[in-house]
């Protein structure tokens, strides 16, 4: 169990009261994630949590080891307000919402139009980078597409790896090369092949289905490495969800659960093998087939993900973070 003091942080000149963790003075129980001290997150972009049910064990034998090994749903939320692919990645990032009027990070463009997520919301947005850059440990993101250079321009100090592949194999082997020789504390991945075959051939047609199996294989190699070493084994949790699903030729309508239902799958040492996650998870509601409000009980939702990284590791919440403010998402109990 960890004990949090108060701290301030500066955030880009702005001084942010956070909380530094140091040791209990007295004994105290403990924590069943106080092995984890570093975090894969995975987001596959575009994946219909249908896609996993519709393959099977058999065909996506690595998602489902992750659902059978850890704790899982296939029933989380993107954020209400679209279904887009930088939006979403945006919310993961930092813990928010989109409309920046309610407090959200701004991003509601899907191109990289070359500005920052600070200028999108007229303020400087705070994300998981910064809480673990500034607690002294390390980050690295991959990703598969190039307008994430949004990401490196909003955040570039505080991510010491920044690597854009365009081919997902290559890609996957700069990640594992990267957790073999020098990972980081934080290593966020992002994966394309689901959204690119949907694009193409249409969300949930025979050629989705097959990239769907590829991205299995791809997710595969990263869950090997962290098992075949006996330091990552023990101390790396992974976490994977999708910026959106999809069905038929687009996933722009977010007012179609094909689009906004998406997976959230937590796996490493501690997790609570086979679980749901709505059934671990403290004040969060499932939320049958509905869209939901930001009122009320929340489901799961991929921008929880900031928050869940930060809890795992002992760090406080990402600063003006909604999503898993209080950091109850548990994979654990």
């Amino acid at each position: 169990m960890i004990r949090r003091r108060a701290a301030v942080v500066s955030y880009a000149g702005l001084a942010v009261v956070g909380l530094l963790t140091a040791p209990a003075a007295t004994a105290a129980r403990d924590s069943p994630d106080d092995p984890v001290n570093r975090v894969v997150a995975i987001s596959m972009d575009g994946l219909n949590p249908r896609a996993i049910r519709v393959l099977g064990r058999s065909r996506t034998p690595n998602f489902h080891r992750m659902m059978r090994q850890g704790a899982s749903t296939l029933n989380a939320r993107t954020a209400r307000e679209l279904t887009l692919t930088l939006p979403n990645h945006t919310g993961m990032l930092t813990g928010r919402r989109i409309d920046a009027r309610r407090g959200g990070h701004g991003v509601s463009f899907n191109t990289d139009t070359g500005t920052t997520v600070h200028r999108a919301a007229g303020r400087y947005v705070p994300s998981v980078f910064d809480v673990v850059h500034d607690h002294g440990r390390s980050t690295a993101l991959f990703t598969a597409k190039t307008k994430f250079a949004l990401f490196q321009r909003s955040w570039g100090p505080k991510i010491d790896r920044f690597t854009v592949d365009t081919d997902n194999a290559r890609l996957v082997r700069n990640v594992t090369a990267s957790l073999r020789r020098s990972p980081r504390t934080f290593t966020f991945v992002h994966l394309s092949l689901p959204d690119q075959a949907g694009h193409a051939r249409g969300f949930m047609s025979a050629a989705y289905l097959r990239a769907v199996r590829r991205a299995d294989r791809l997710l595969g190699r990263i869950l090997s490495t962290v098992r075949s070493r006996p330091a990552l084994r023990k101390h790396t949790l992974v976490a994977l969800t999708a910026d959106h699903g999809g069905s038929g030729a687009t996933h722009a309508d977010a007012r179609r659960v094909a689009n906004y239902r998406v997976p959230f799958l937590v796996w490493g040492p501690g997790v609570a093998a086979g679980r749901n996650l709505y059934g671990l998870s403290r004040g969060y509601r499932g939320p049958g087939s509905a869209r939901t409000t930001y009122r009320g009980r929340q489901p799961i939702r991929n921008g929880d993900l900031a928050n869940l990284v930060t809890d795992v590791l002992d760090l406080p919440r990402v600063p003006g973070s909604t999503f898993n403010r209080r950091q109850r998402l548990d994979a654990f109990r």
